[in-house]
């Protein structure tokens, strides 16, 4: 299965990602209420040092966030979202020559980070904010569109779908990623992320990622997110700060299954995790 993304490297501003193994993504939350981490590193120069460690770990990428999409969580407004990211971003880049994916759905946000030096952006709304797609397709940088329903206000209200989570996910991601071509922003740009946790039950979850080489199927390198999930708590009866084994299993799953960046908040561990399953698939590969 680790074959259905072709090895490939991805343009990202001033970086160029190698995607022809699987690469770990350091998040940083610079807000006060998200799930794991909330208020931790919303100060600048914690953020800061907080990047460096996960860098120092091994991560390629950092992904920044000003606006938590928990479940149950509200928009902020664009202003209070750019004061939290935009410093941040700049510091990243200048300080550390950071490749930084900004996690955001706002146009304004974008276009303000792409500005600031980020590498990459990462919308779990797929772009559909008013302006998100036009602002994407200018700013020259690949994109994550991530599978959810709803909004996070309502996205886990009694979740359904009529057919396998699978087929559903990776049918919306076909035709959100067709609908981004048609605006002008090229396929080669596009990474696909199957949205775990999002206007999903546990059952659902589970199933996607068993059947994650579905998704893989559409030929363009998945990013999943899987670190600390409530999935792991309700299945093992673990509060979030003892999830990590649950999500190294689950980490080493999705790169099994055609995973090409896992989005984490334990670099190291997870690094450690997913390079020794790659030994593990690529065992014999150079002899073929």
């Amino acid at each position: 299965m680790m074959d259905s993304v072709s090895p490939a490297w991805l343009p990202c501003g001033r970086h160029r990602l190698d995607l022809s193994f699987p690469r770990v993504m350091g998040i940083l939350n610079v807000t006060p209420d998200s799930f794991s981490d909330g208020g931790r590193h919303n100060a600048r120069d914690a953020a800061l040092r907080h990047a460096e460690r996960m860098l120092a770990e091994g991560a390629a990428i950092i992904d920044v966030g000003g606006e938590s999409t928990r479940p149950g969580a509200t928009p902020v407004p664009v202003q209070q979202e750019l004061d939290r990211v935009v410093p941040v971003v700049e510091a990243l880049v200048r300080e550390l020559d950071a490749l930084v994916s900004v996690d955001t759905s706002s146009p304004e946000v974008m276009r303000a980070v792409t500005q600031a030096g980020a590498g990459m952006l990462n919308d779990v709304r797929n772009l559909r904010r008013e302006g998100a797609l036009a602002a994407a397709a200018t700013s020259g940088l690949p994109v994550c569109l991530m599978h959810m329903r709803g909004e996070p206000t309502d996205m886990q209200d009694a979740p359904h779908y009529d057919r396998p989570v699978e087929e559903a996910v990776a049918d919306f991601l076909a035709a959100r990623v067709a609908e981004c071509e048609a605006a002008g922003l090229r396929r080669e740009r596009l990474l696909l992320d199957p949205g775990f946790g999002f206007a999903k039950t546990v059952e659902h979850n589970l199933r996607l990622l068993k059947h994650l080489d579905r998704v893989a199927q559409l030929g363009l390198p998945l990013l999943v997110g899987l670190s600390r999930k409530s999935m792991i708590g309700k299945v093992l009866g673990r509060p979030v700060e003892e999830r990590l084994p649950g999500g190294l299993a689950l980490a080493a799953l999705a790169v099994e299954r055609g995973a090409r960046i896992v989005r984490v908040h334990d670099v190291g561990p997870t690094l450690d995790a997913i390079n020794m399953i790659w030994a593990v698939l690529r065992e014999g590969c150079d002899h073929d």
